[in-house]
Order: structure tokens, then sequence, then C-alpha cells
């Protein structure tokens, strides 16, 4: 098993400072956004976002975390563990997660959230999109696009839960 580091942490601190003044760019009225991190590390990588957000717009946006497993196609849980301080109902709703790949936890993520309240958008911030997406679901704001094979997998560190940022494809082969 082979394992490359592709984004270090300055590189990964780089990529959500990017993401955060694309989300400024693009949401005039930053008063009605919700940040949704999807657990683990979307919620803390959303953190970031809003942490950033303070700092350069002086703003305090609401976030949430969303557990998809008991909205998922595949395995199904009872335990939801989400927490949305915020009703999302005509809130502009950006997603956040560490990587996108077939879109299948997007889309579970989106049923969880309209299962909460029906928002007025719903965008997406993810920090690698790695391609082979099975289902109609594109990023809005990317930290890093990183075209893989099927067979390999990235692995994304945040110093919250690993000790550690960085980004690392990993070849089982």
């Amino acid at each position: 098993m082979k394992s490359k580091e592709i984004i270090d942490e300055v590189t990964m601190k780089r990529a959500m400072t990017r993401i955060t003044y694309e989300i400024i760019e693009r949401n005039k009225n930053m008063d009605n956004l919700v940040l949704a991190g999807i657990k683990t590390r979307g919620v803390y990588l959303a953190r970031r976002i809003k942490a950033r957000l303070e700092v350069l717009e002086s703003i305090d946006v609401p976030i949430g975390e969303l557990d998809i497993k008991p909205f998922r196609d595949d395995v199904k849980v009872e335990e939801d563990t989400t927490l949305m301080p915020v009703d999302i109902s005509g809130k502009e709703v950006i997603l956040v997660d560490d990587v996108l790949y077939t879109g299948r936890t997007i889309r579970a993520a989106i049923d969880n959230l309209v299962s909460l309240g029906r928002p007025s958008r719903v965008s997406l911030a993810v920090l690698v999109d790695r391609g082979h997406r099975e289902l109609p679901i594109r990023p809005d704001y990317v930290g890093k696009n990183i075209p893989t094979s099927a067979t390999e997998e990235i692995v994304v560190e945040v110093v919250e839960v690993d000790g550690q940022d960085r980004v690392s494809i990993v070849d089982p082969s």
C-alpha cells in the first residue's frame, strides 16, 4: 500500500481561505447563510470557514452538524446525531464536506436537510473533489480537484481529529 501526501497543512489552509473568499463573493446577504458540516471532518472544515468569516466579515454564521448515516441508501442506522441550531427554512445552506466522490454522501446530506426544513438554496463546499460521480452532483466551492483512479483512496486528516492537517492519496496496489 503506497501513500503520498498531496496537500500539506499550508496548502490546506490556503484552500480553506480561498473557499471562504468565494463564499463571501457569491453570497451578498450573509445574514441568511447557514453552514452545515457533514460529520465528521466536514464539521471541522465548516468551523474553520465560520472562524474565517468572523475575522473577514465580522459575522457570526450559524453552523450545524449533519449526520448522514440514517439517510444513506446502503446502510441504515436509526440514531440521528444531527445538530442544527437554527431553522433552515428560507436560509441559504452551504454543505461542507472533506471529499466529494460518488455523490451519495451529499444526496444523503440533502435528504437530511430537507427533513429539517426547506432551505431557499443549498450549495456545496468540498476540500477535495476526486471525480467518479454516480449522481449528478457538482460542488460550488472546491479546495482542490484531485483526479484519482477508482482503486485509490483520498485520506483527509484534520488536526482536531487526527493531530495534523494533510490530505494523502493511498494506492492499495
